[in-house]
């Protein structure tokens, strides 16, 4: 079949054209190529963290934990991408770097005890190296969010419709903050109810409980201590019908349920790790794409 030195030309032409627009697609696609686009455009990494500790101001952490701005990247690089993580691994940063992210929230912090040398020894400090390398500023606000008014612990509470709600542990400058939550239900459930509720809200399918001595799962409950993470020193000595908890020992949970108080365990980082997607709705602006990862996980799994 013979073809016309012009339809050559046309075959040509458009050849060359898809072949740049799928070497314009392969570039988008690259993320040294994203990082360095994304470079130009977005907020300064020091208004970010301003605007981060205007939501919940470091004054609110524990005074033995390890908060604010712990991995500083280039102070002339701008931020538009942010991933929120519970738990910082390597995986996670590997996601980052995929993401385009310039700033890393570890809810975690992931620079807790002293560091005495940075290599590749350890995965810990392998973290820090990469996240240098490419440029990737890393904030914890750990307490500072279990703290603060709508922060994770009013998330956790959330799973029960409350008439009334104040910190365990209130914070001397402001009554409405502080360490835990108390709450007083809109109308009793049964120990069954709030099972279902906390999976439900949490989205896990299995959850650890301890029922208390002489009672079931039809045992009324209309109040809820509560406190994410690991929270037996938060609840110790509160007098309540339900403890709802990350984690606690085996002896705490022992003298909770002989005291005649119920405890639901749902993992540790299972009970922060929704309010997440909470803040992400809560900080996503024009001006900043933020991503909650897709592969962090607590690293405890029931089966």
């Amino acid at each position: 079949m013979l073809i016309s030195q012009r339809s050559l030309h046309q075959l040509i032409y458009f050849s060359k054209k898809q072949f740049l627009i799928s070497r314009l697609f392969s570039l988008v696609e690259n993320p040294l190529y994203r990082n360095y686009y994304s470079n130009k455009m977005g907020l300064r990494l020091q208004d970010v963290v301003t605007k981060l500790q205007d939501i919940a101001p470091l004054k609110l952490a524990e005074t033995w934990d390890n908060v604010g701005l712990l991995v500083e990247s280039n102070r002339d690089s701008l931020v538009n991408t942010i991933l929120l993580t519970i738990d910082l691994t390597e995986d996670v940063v590997d996601e980052a770097i995929e993401n385009g992210a310039q700033l890393i929230i570890s809810y975690h912090p992931n620079i807790f005890r002293p560091i005495k040398c940075i290599t590749y020894n350890q995965w810990k400090e392998r973290i820090l190296i990469k996240c240098i390398k490419n440029d990737i500023a890393i904030f914890s606000p750990h307490t500072t969010w279990d703290s603060m008014l709508d922060g994770v612990n009013d998330w956790l509470a959330s799973a029960f419709k409350s008439k009334s709600s104040k910190p365990i542990l209130v914070n001397s400058e402001d009554s409405n903050i502080g360490m835990g939550r108390i709450i007083t239900l809109e109308a009793p459930l049964t120990l069954k109810q709030a099972v279902k509720n906390v999976k439900q809200h949490i989205n896990i399918p299995y959850i650890r409980i301890g029922i208390a001595k002489h009672k079931d799962l039809e045992t009324l409950i209309t109040t809820v201590a509560v406190c994410a993470g690991s929270g037996a020193s938060v609840l110790a000595g509160i007098e309540t019908d339900l403890y709802l908890t990350g984690e606690m020992l085996h002896h705490d949970v022992l003298d909770a349920t002989q005291k005649g108080i119920n405890v639901i365990l749902c993992n540790h980082s299972d009970s922060e790790r929704g309010f997440l997607k909470e803040f992400q709705k809560k900080f996503q602006s024009s001006e900043l794409k933020v991503i909650v990862s897709k592969i962090d996980k607590d690293c405890l799994t029931t089966i």
